[in-house]
């Protein structure tokens, strides 16, 4: 267990002033995903999801972002994030402080999937999250910050066999590849980890 000298530090507020209030079109990515922030009782959380067991799908039982693939009925990435969103666990743009603001397009390897990243701020009086539909969300939880700033190495099945991983371990939850790269990005931790990895819902893309 490897924990980093230094863990980033700042509010939600410091950490969502560093990027715009915008929609970047449909066409920039194939998927989108949400990092959803509240004030924890010691330290800044993000809201995770665990997927459902499923042996057609790549992501089967891993820790992710709220999220999924573009609709064509989306009309930009920001409405893609909240579709799922809402979908998975429960929440809508009327639970969030505000709209959402664009973190970055970024490659998903696992899928050959570009995927736009944004995030937003709970309300305090917003909507509890929890599954929507037990067929794809297992559970629901938060992960403090400071606890992607602790390094296990565990092996996970990946695009090139079943090798040790860099990973965040948490109530009994694994967090590896494009996501825990995603949220140490966001955090402002050191990048370390792979490229490969499961990253988040992998519903089927609307036919041609």
């Amino acid at each position: 267990m490897t924990p980093d000298p230094a863990p980033p530090s700042g509010s939600i507020d410091d950490l969502l002033a560093r990027y715009p209030v915008e929609r970047p079109p449909t066409s920039s990515a194939g998927a989108a995903v949400s990092i959803v922030l509240r004030d924890g009782e010691t330290d800044v959380e993000v809201l995770l999801i665990e997927r459902a067991s499923d042996p057609d799908d790549p992501a089967s039982g891993q820790v992710a972002l709220p999220g999924g693939h573009v609709s064509e009925e989306d009309g930009n990435l920001a409405q893609t994030a909240l579709r799922e969103m809402e979908e998975e666990v429960g929440l809508a743009q009327g639970d969030l402080v505000g709209e959402f603001h664009y973190v970055a397009t970024l490659h998903a390897r696992r899928f050959g999937l570009d995927v736009g990243v944004f995030a937003g701020r709970l309300r305090p009086d917003g909507r509890i999250p929890a599954p929507r539909s037990p067929a794809e969300v297992a559970h629901v939880f938060w992960l403090p910050r400071a606890s992607l700033g602790i390094t296990q190495r565990v092996e996970r099945d990946t695009t090139v066999g079943i090798v040790p991983v860099n990973a965040t371990v948490h109530g009994g939850h694994v967090l590896w590849g494009f996501t825990r790269r995603v949220l140490r990005q966001f955090f402002g931790f050191p990048i370390e980890d792979e490229t490969f990895g499961p990253v988040y819902v992998t519903h089927a893309p609307p036919p041609p």
